[in-house]
C-alpha cells in the first residue's frame, strides 16, 4: 500500500473516532452553512438574508421552514441567539428574526471546518484519480 493510501485510511479512522466522540455536538452540514452565513452577514443576519446567502453560495434551494427549525435547534444548543427586530416598511411592517452566533457556535463551526479539512487532506476530487468513482 502506498503512503498516500495509508494516510487516507488513517485520516478516515481519525474522522470516525472524531464523529463517535462528538455525535451529540457535531454540526450537520446545514447547521454549518447557517452559522457561516450568519457570521458573514454580521449585524444584517436574519432569516431571509441567511436563506439568500446560502442559496447564492451553494446554488441549492434553502427552505425557510427548514432554516427556522434549524435556528431553533442551534439556539437550544446555545450556539446562537435570536430575537425579533423592529418592523420595517420594506417588509410590510413585519419584524425580522435576527441572528447572532455565540462563542459556542463559533467553536462548533471551527471544529466542523477543521474536521472536514483533516479528513480531506490528501484527497483528490478529480475524476480518474484513484479512489474516485466516475
Amino acid at each position: 500500500m502506498n503512503s498516500q493510501a495509508e494516510f487516507t485510511e488513517a485520516s478516515f479512522d481519525s474522522w470516525l473516532r472524531f464523529i463517535s466522540q462528538c455525535k451529540d455536538s457535531m454540526l450537520g452540514e446545514f447547521e454549518y452553512l447557517i452559522l457561516a452565513a450568519a457570521v458573514r452577514l454580521g449585524d444584517d443576519a436574519y432569516g431571509a438574508a441567511i436563506v439568500q446567502e446560502i442559496e447564492a453560495t451553494t446554488r441549492r434551494k434553502c427552505s425557510i421552514g427548514g432554516l427556522y427549525t434549524t435556528l431553533d435547534r442551534l439556539e437550544a444548543k446555545g450556539m446562537i441567539k435570536t430575537w425579533m427586530g423592529n418592523p420595517t416598511p420594506e417588509r410590510g411592517g413585519r419584524s425580522k428574526r435576527m441572528v447572532r452566533v455565540l462563542s459556542k457556535g463559533i467553536e462548533a463551526a471551527t471544529d466542523f471546518y477543521q474536521a472536514v479539512l483533516t479528513v480531506s487532506r490528501g484527497t483528490s476530487w478529480q475524476t480518474g484519480q484513484t479512489g474516485v468513482r466516475k
